[in-house]
């Protein structure tokens, strides 16, 4: 164990502020100059980033793993919260029509480190684990060769040449992204330029408000910096400001706001009642005779061929109203993305939204071959259309290595198991998501992203705001219902035709669980055709067991169906109320609906909505 594993099993186990304060003071440098570079030099930016890193570092201290390396941790959030602060500016400057083009890189001589700043930590993020690791301790940490063998488990030699791998890893990299450096310039550089000193006195104050902040468990982390670090005459000022242009609208919605509150406590109830039950579910079905996976090999079973489809009345017709609106089509033009790839450096995000808003398969292509490990580049590859079975499975393979915590990469690699029919590897991948509680389909960042590219395009923030709402319909929802339906039923069956309830109960709670991870658990939850993907789901598993039996609760599985049956028809009514004031809204209602949505969830925007147009 290093000395920083051990000051953070002190932090966890004992509280300890003195050995949080040496973590912040030993990586300060490293988390500091790392932001610096990604927020364009902007010295107070940076530091609020790194105020954000080690508030989330105090945070999640104790979900981390023993033998983390902290170094690589802290540089992966640090990218991570800048490039979050800096996609949310250019949105501000968007939103302000201020926006300013970024300088395309001029000089790529060897000897200047800052000219490959923007790029450097993205770059470093695209390499494996092990050479990663091997950069950030030599050259970000500081380490000596025999110092960074020890970390890796090897010998001082060993690490010799996995840096020397790991360089020669990175100048490839970077010279994909136009930036043409020896890997001994690259090494000289990082060593005299990648750590600066940071500012005299944050150590204490990030310190301080990280443990109170962790303390508190509050999410007002930018704010309290601010307010720390604000002048008397810049909080006047922004005080004057509050009051002028958020203080008289806030008290004008008092009301409603209150009203609207009252109108959502009663469906919350719902949906914790709905988890609670679906928690006692996962209980009883896993623990059944001491099942907790299906017995394999399973059994033949007999899917129907191909799956049949389900209703697709959840896919809601925002974006129809938007179009007949627009005088401009919805696709952009390859001259249209340019600025914005250009501005990106055609990044892997900003490929796989210009390809997104112009339908262009051959910046799909580019951001596969440029950034083969990128999660969000192997997921758009997955649904790729023309691509054959065996390239989908290839890129299923890449997107659970690229995306290991993720559990949706296993959903997905299981359903195609199924379509070739081979059950086995589908029932071992449904086991491994059941271990992971990570569920990213990536609908934010998709959304932010092709959002910027429609704005950068010249369409006004509600068209761009809304257009970019396509990204919110993923192509796999609507299938999965029926995937489950023609797959795990029938799993669950096979089991039970050969007297083997146990994994016939394992298999439908592997269905269960995929319900939940769209309904009310996490993210995914958070909008409405997710909530009823899920329910559906759960739904269509529940209905293949015994309504009589159990379900918690002093309940049984067909008091469990009902109450999914009466959150649905909640959920539609709801949708029905909404459907025709889409139509009627104005641009600005338009952007914060779509915020409310991205902030609040679908079910609270659709609550504001009719709150708001359905009393006049």
């Amino acid at each position: 164990m290093t000395d920083s594993q051990r000051l953070l099993a002190d932090y966890v186990t004992n509280g300890s502020e003195q050995a949080f304060r040496e973590l912040v003071t030993r990586y300060l440098d490293l988390v500091y100059s790392t932001a610096i570079r990604l927020v364009g030099g902007d010295a107070h930016r940076a530091e609020d980033v790194a105020q954000t890193v080690f508030v989330d570092l105090a945070r999640k201290a104790r979900t981390l793993p023993s033998d983390v390396m902290l170094g690589g941790w802290l540089h992966q959030d640090t990218c991570f919260v800048a490039s979050k602060i800096m996609r949310g500016e250019r949105r501000r400057q968007f939103r302000e029509r201020q926006a300013v083009e970024m300088n395309a890189l001029q000089d790529h001589s060897e000897a200047n480190l800052a000219q490959v700043a923007p790029i450097l930590d993205e770059a470093i993020n695209q390499l494996g684990a092990e050479d990663r690791t091997a950069i950030l301790l030599r050259f970000f940490e500081q380490r000596n060769l025999r110092s960074i063998g020890e970390a890796l488990g090897s010998t001082e030699d060993a690490a010799q040449k996995r840096l020397t791998r790991a360089l020669e890893e990175l100048r490839v990299l970077l010279k994909h992204r136009g930036v043409a450096l020896s890997a001994a310039a690259l090494g000289t550089a990082l060593a005299s330029e990648a750590v600066s000193a940071a500012p005299v006195g944050l150590a204490v104050t990030v310190s301080s408000v990280a443990l109170a902040s962790a303390a508190a468990g509050t999410g007002t982390t930018f704010t309290f910096l601010k307010a720390m670090t604000m002048t008397k005459l810049q909080a006047g000022i922004i005080g004057a400001i509050i009051v002028a242009s958020v203080l008289t609208p806030l008290l004008i919605e008092q009301q409603a706001q209150v009203k609207l509150r009252e109108e959502n406590q009663s469906l919350r109830q719902q949906i914790a009642q709905l988890k609670a039950d679906n928690k006692s579910l996962s209980d009883r079905a896993i623990h059944v005779k001491g099942a907790r996976a299906p017995r394999l090999p399973a059994p033949p079973m007999q899917v129907t061929n191909p799956p049949s489809a389900l209703a697709t009345e959840d896919l809601q017709p925002t974006n129809l109203y938007l179009y007949a609106r627009l005088d401009k089509p919805p696709k952009l033009t390859a001259e249209q993305v340019e600025s914005y790839l250009k501005a990106n450096r055609r990044n892997a995000a900003s490929l796989l939204a210009a390809y997104r808003t112009t339908g262009n398969p051959a910046l799909l292509e580019e951001a596969m071959q440029k950034y083969p490990n990128d999660p969000q580049v192997d997921f758009e590859a997955v649904f790729k259309n023309d691509a054959t079975p065996e390239e989908r499975r290839q890129w299923l393979d890449a997107f659970k290595q690229s995306a290991p915590d993720n559990a949706l990469a296993n959903y997905l690699s299981a359903f195609s198991y199924f379509k070739a029919g081979q059950t086995d590897q589908a029932v071992q991948e449904f086991i491994a998501a059941s271990d992971k509680p990570q569920f990213q389909d990536y609908r934010l960042d998709r959304y932010q992203d092709d959002e910027e590219a429609y704005l950068t395009a010249g369409y006004s923030v509600a068209e761009a705001n809304v257009l970019a709402s396509e990204q919110l319909l993923l192509p796999f929802l609507s299938p999965l219902k029926v995937e489950v339906r023609d797959y795990l039923v029938p799993l669950a069956n096979s089991y039970r035709q050969v007297g083997d309830e146990e994994s016939a109960q394992a298999a439908l709670q592997m269905g269960v669980n995929l319900g939940q991870r769209f309904d009310v658990d996490g993210p995914a939850g958070q909008f409405v055709l997710n909530n009823l993907v899920g329910m559906a789901i759960q739904r269509i598993v529940l209905g293949a067991m015994d309504p009589n039996s159990p379900y918690g609760n002093g309940q049984t599985v067909q008091d469990q169906l009902n109450q999914i049956a009466q959150q649905e028809a909640a959920l539609r009514k709801l949708g029905q109320q909404t459907e025709p004031l889409l139509r009627t809204m104005s641009d600005q209602d338009w952007i914060s609906y779509t915020d409310r949505k991205m902030a609040f969830g679908g079910e609270a925007a659709n609550r504001w909505l009719v709150n708001k147009y359905g009393q006049k």
